[in-house]
């Protein structure tokens, strides 16, 4: 009987990998196959390409508001019905962006859209509530790296859309990847609610996390890791298809290259795991961003803008962001365990409005992208290993006393 109960949950756990890995793709999707239809995008709404990217960062930040509501709910009403709920509002969402005619309406669309996709950040609290330990960690590894194989390959899906049914096709293509993960959603997942909750309003939840320096600081670096990769991501169309002039299927095959860094990240990240204290593999990872941004810099300076010039050091950055990431999240989820929702939301709404903040400053620069993202990284990874370092002094004092 126990081999065969062992065998039942080996077989749930495959399951729900399988749809957390699902989850995580429609959480990038959205985000990174309408890169290559910037230019179809502002020839339909008579805008520029600077406004479609703008819509990138409108996005993350509708993500981030819209988790700050689904976070705490979950530990109260469980995480099935939002995450149903969500992605029904974000099917609704991707179907007015297919429909609008202008500009302004593609952007409250995409907004609800957003706000849908905000459920997705409950997969960071379901893998803190069916996974433990080293498990959970490693699990958290993948799901970074395969992030960041999904945005890699998203632009060549992208292309092959726009090709084939125009701007539209990667909307077409969420709603039946959207509704085909509510599907499985609905007979794989238990709308079990957590069983040691407090009775708390949201403010108050909010408040009790964020008053914690090591959950707070160990989200932030998370957040300066993601915000270095996704500024890259936001900007690589202006960069690569209006500066440099490369063709979409050209655009695509180069972030293909870029999603290397990420299955090399995940390697490196794994290996280090239980090897290595989680603050000094978090230093490894700021490190290696720190060295991309003066390496990005220092091309720049005396070769100008290139594709070799831009990817090299994105490959190096993106690397330290696999590294760095995963277990700065691992390390915060582990400060409140039975607060799963708030803390994964509170966490991730720190992400995407950090990103989109950073991404949308740096497209103000028009001129010099490179070397303002350059110069993004070195400061966005230095005040990070600050962080670092306050945390391991907070963490001896306390050790101490």
């Amino acid at each position: 009987m126990d081999e065969g109960k062992s065998a039942v949950s080996l077989k749930k756990r495959r399951a729900a990998v399988i749809l957390l890995m699902t989850m995580v793709l429609l959480g990038v999707f959205p985000l990174d196959v309408l890169l290559p239809s910037f230019p179809a995008l502002a020839e339909h709404f008579q805008t520029t390409s600077a406004d479609i990217a703008f819509s990138i960062s409108l996005f993350a930040v509708g993500i981030a508001l819209s988790q700050l509501l689904i976070g705490p709910l979950s530990d109260t009403i469980g995480r099935k019905g939002l995450l149903l709920a969500g992605m029904l509002v974000s099917i609704i969402g991707a179907a007015g962006c297919l429909l609008s005619t202008e500009y302004s309406w593609f952007l409250l669309f995409r907004v609800i859209q957003a706000i849908g996709c905000g459920c997705f950040v409950l997969t960071q609290a379901l893998v803190q509530d069916l996974f433990e330990g080293k498990e959970r960690d490693r699990l958290r590894i993948l799901m970074v790296t395969a992030s960041g194989i999904f945005i890699s390959i998203s632009p060549l899906a992208g292309t092959l859309l726009q090709q084939a049914l125009d701007w539209p096709g990667s909307f077409v293509a969420f709603i039946a990847l959207a509704s085909a993960v509510f599907l499985k959603a609905c007979f794989l997942l238990e709308n079990q609610r957590p069983t040691h909750v407090m009775r708390q309003g949201i403010v108050q939840s909010y408040r009790l996390v964020y008053r914690d320096a090591g959950f707070l600081g160990y989200w932030l670096i998370a957040a300066i890791a993601f915000a270095c990769h996704f500024s890259f991501i936001v900007i690589s169309p202006l960069i690569f298809m209006d500066q440099l002039q490369l063709s979409p299927y050209e655009f695509s095959l180069t972030l293909l290259l870029y999603g290397l860094a990420y299955i090399i990240g995940g390697i490196v990240a794994r290996l280090l795991g239980g090897r290595i204290a989680p603050n000094t593999q978090i230093l490894t990872g700021l490190g290696l961003i720190l060295f991309s941004g003066l390496v990005m810099l220092m091309l720049s300076t005396l070769l100008g803008l290139s594709t070799f010039t831009v990817l090299i050091p994105m490959i190096i950055c993106t690397a330290g962001t696999t590294i760095a990431r995963p277990i700065a999240t691992s390390k915060a989820m582990e400060v409140f365990p039975d607060k799963a929702g708030t803390s994964a939301a509170a966490g991730n709404t720190l992400i995407f409005i950090f990103g989109g903040l950073i991404s949308a400053l740096i497209n103000l620069s028009a001129t010099d992208l490179q070397s303002t993202l350059a110069l993004s990284f070195l400061l966005l990874s230095a005040t990070g290993i600050g962080l670092n370092a306050l945390i391991t002094r907070r963490h001896r004092v306390l050790t101490a006393g």
